[in-house]
């Protein structure tokens, strides 16, 4: 995720909520800006249910935040920073996919749900080859893509081998790898129109030319299976080393063979999974991961093994994936949801999905029905006399000059004019999809159906924000969250990673912040025998290595001893369970399940850290002193004027 869509996360959960707005009195002004009680109150009053600290209830101290955060965004206004190319689509981004919320029908969503969750009832497995190309070209213009992937699919149908024709002639990259297979796949995993042409593919049949937005796919299914559900699975995993020479990989694949000994051996899984796993974000759970399901993962090596488990704690043997080695057990296995437990799921989905485009067409003929609709039966008339046969060939071009249609042909609730131009050039870009609907009066009058309608979504959408009270309230909230993260990113981010005398003088001045624990050079042996233990602490203290007592203790197909070794701080792991450790190998500990003995070859005394040793901590501090001090320059730099008698009042209405 990207530091943005944290920052704005983060910013949504201190969001507007409704409220009931009592009263608009002012609160407080920045310069010429009032802020109004109501807002400061819906915000209050979200964030409550999200603290629990009691102190950062105190409506003192939040009115403080409250003030400063505005402070902030003026600050934002007044640097122009709403202007910013990428501000403004990223604003426009946001707000396209928050309409689409709006822009539904409950009738075509829940038969979109009820065929979505047919679908994942099944897997389908299937082929393809691509013919790609832009997807804004329309009409004619993709005609001769079109033959391409026809004459691709007549050729296999004769009996050239699809993978044959596909690693030729495919445009997806990953043909080279895949000749074109994409496994098994269920709803959702695939545009929707190829999801579509791949359901209602039979098996060893070919589809026709399926466009999506990607360009023309043929698709061969070639297999079609309950759908297997979801699983949860731990595993262990030893990267692929990144000096990939025969000695680093041997290194690797006898790591997890050495692991996967000691599980056959009887050692706990997860306790090896926390000591040894290389996948840092799944190694301090016990190696387990999320639940998933087929074509959610980029290994299908790693989903077929998961999969092929069938029993609750069942272990793979070591299997190599194309990001290493791994040892893979099962932890649970969830059948596919019922209609009823999938529905909400499913329709978040959908509003995310290209189906969305088809609820969002229904919505124009309501609108007929919502707004006045007015047109201007001479501008309208004007318009069927240009058009001609001509727009058949698609040669039909707009007269250059015509006066006639300067004029506006529709409006929409009587204050929204739409120019005659507009429709004019809806059709001369219509043209190009083979427009077949004769006499030319009965084509203009249906394609000025489908105008009008775009036109009614597009004016409804235009003003969701007087439509929908809490539209306009996220829209705000995201407005000024974007510009606040382009402010901090200016003012406080970039300016203390770049202010190299900055940081160096704070690092300075706060060096005792920044300090080495004691840290000792150590091996640290695990084994589940005490025995084998005790003697290979003796063999430590007679001066022998490492490899001596490997090669003693890890043969006949058998791990007795694992080993890891580094620099660590005392509070690392199981030196933190030693009370005092001295230089040797008489350092030792006993759990439940292991011993260890910690030979320390050197140690280092608590000092202060270098600068290099702790910039990223110290570049994160220097950012927080910078904005604990920025808010305070911001009150000098502008007016700020609080009602009192109305915080008073507030806090007695809150309280």
């Amino acid at each position: 995720m990207k530091l943005q869509n944290i920052f704005l996360a983060l910013f949504l959960a201190f969001s507007f909520n409704s409220f009931a707005q009592n009263s608009k009195d002012v609160l407080f002004t920045i310069d010429n800006n009032s802020y109004k009680i109501d807002e400061f109150k819906r915000i209050y009053l979200k964030n409550l249910d999200l603290v629990k600290d009691d102190s950062q209830k105190d409506l003192n101290q939040y009115l403080d935040l409250f003030i400063g955060y505005k402070l902030k965004v003026s600050k934002a206004y007044k640097l122009g920073l709403q202007n910013n190319s990428k501000y403004q689509n990223e604003l426009s981004s946001y707000r396209n996919q928050l309409s689409k919320t709006y822009l539904n029908d409950s009738k075509v969503t829940n038969q979109l749900i009820e065929e979505a969750y047919n679908r994942s009832l099944k897997e389908v497995k299937a082929s393809h080859i691509l013919i790609s190309f832009d997807e804004n070209i329309k009409g004619a213009d993709t005609l001769a893509f079109y033959n391409k992937a026809l004459d691709l699919k007549k050729r296999i149908e004769k009996g050239e081998n699809f993978e044959t024709v596909a690693i030729a002639n495919s445009q997806d990259p990953s043909v080279a790898d895949n000749k074109g297979n994409l496994g098994y796949f269920s709803a959702f995993r695939m545009v929707y129109p190829f999801e579509c042409a791949a359901y209602k593919t039979k098996i060893g049949q070919i589809s026709n030319p399926v466009r999506t937005r990607f360009g023309y796919h043929i698709i061969k299914v070639t297999d079609v299976r309950d759908n297997k559900g979801e699983v949860t699975v731990a595993h262990i995993m030893i990267l692929n080393p990144t000096d990939a020479t025969a000695e680093t990989t041997a290194k690797a694949k006898q790591t997890i063979d050495d692991i996967y000994k000691k599980i056959q051996q009887g050692e706990s899984f997860e306790a090896l999974a926390t000591q040894f796993s290389e996948d840092k974000s799944s190694a301090a759970k016990g190696g387990v991961l999320q639940r998933f399901g087929t074509g959610q993962l980029s290994s299908e090596a790693f989903e077929n093994t998961a999969f092929s488990l069938v029993n609750k704690g069942n272990i793979s043997q070591p299997f190599e994936s194309g990001f290493g080695w791994h040892i893979v057990k099962l932890i649970e296995k969830h059948p596919v949801k019922t209609f009823d437990e999938s529905k909400v799921e499913l329709e978040s989905k959908i509003k995310r999905d290209e189906r969305s485009i088809i609820i969002t067409n229904t919505l124009a003929n309501k609108l007929k029905s919502k707004y006045a609709v007015e047109t201007n039966k001479i501008q309208y008339q004007n318009v069927e006399k240009i058009v001609n046969d001509a727009v058949y060939s698609q040669t039909w071009e707009i007269p250059k000059e015509s006066n006639t249609i300067k004029g506006d042909v529709l409006v929409i609730d009587k204050n929204k004019k739409v120019e005659t131009n507009s429709f004019v050039n809806f059709i001369h870009s219509q043209q190009k999809n083979k427009l077949t609907t004769k006499p030319v009066k009965k084509l203009v009058a249906e394609l000025y159906e489908s105008w009008k309608g775009e036109q009614l979504i597009a004016y409804y959408n235009d003003n969701l924000e007087n439509e929908f009270s809490e539209f306009k309230n996220v829209m705000d909230e995201y407005r000024d969250g974007l510009l606040l993260f382009d402010l901090m990113e200016k003012e406080i981010w970039a300016k203390s990673k770049s202010d190299t005398i900055g940081l160096q003088k704070y690092y300075e001045t706060n060096k005792s912040k920044y300090n080495w624990k004691e840290r000792y050079d150590v091996d640290v042996l695990s084994s589940t025998d005490a025995k084998v233990m005790e003697a290979a602490q003796k063999m430590l203290q007679k001066g022998k290595s490492i490899e001596d007592i490997k090669a003693k203790y890890n043969k006949d197909n058998k791990v007795a001893i694992m080993v890891k070794s580094g620099l660590f701080e005392k509070n690392y792991d199981i030196l933190d369970k030693i009370p005092t450790i001295t230089k040797g190998a008489n350092n030792t500990y006993k759990d439940a399940n292991y011993s260890f003995v910690v030979n320390v070859k050197n140690m280092k005394a608590a000092e202060t850290k270098s600068f290099e040793d702790c910039k990223s901590r110290v570049i994160n501090d220097y950012q927080q002193y910078l904005e604990s001090t920025w808010v305070d320059e911001l009150k000098k730099e502008f007016s700020v004027k609080v009602n009192q008698d109305v915080f008073e009042i507030a806090k007695q209405q809150l309280k």
